[in-house]
């Protein structure tokens, strides 16, 4: 029997705890799709309209919500966690 890949998966792979994601919030009094971003905590598989789907745990960084569940699908990796960032290059930056 042929094994079911869970839905969401090859994304999921490519998270782990502590990685920065973002993700888009829609804004009804500027029509616009606002940008959000937080902590990946965990990731999981749930079985979700009878089919096994993978489910991240965000912490968002920006407002004082608690644990939110996104499809791992809608998720954009940012920052991968443990990576060193050189943050006095790159275009944003003003130090010689």
């Amino acid at each position: 029997m042929k094994e079911e890949k869970i839905y969401g998966e090859l994304s999921s792979d490519n998270f782990q705890p502590g990685d920065i994601v973002e993700w888009r919030k829609w804004n009804t009094e500027t029509a616009l799709w606002m940008p959000r971003y937080g902590v990946i905590v965990g990731i999981q598989s749930r079985i979700m309209s009878n089919r096994l789907v993978s489910i991240a745990t965000v912490m968002p960084v920006e407002s004082g919500e608690g644990e939110m569940e996104f499809f791992s699908l809608s998720l954009k990796l940012i920052s991968r966690a443990g990576e060193p960032h050189d943050i006095s290059s790159g275009s944003h930056s003003n130090f010689s």
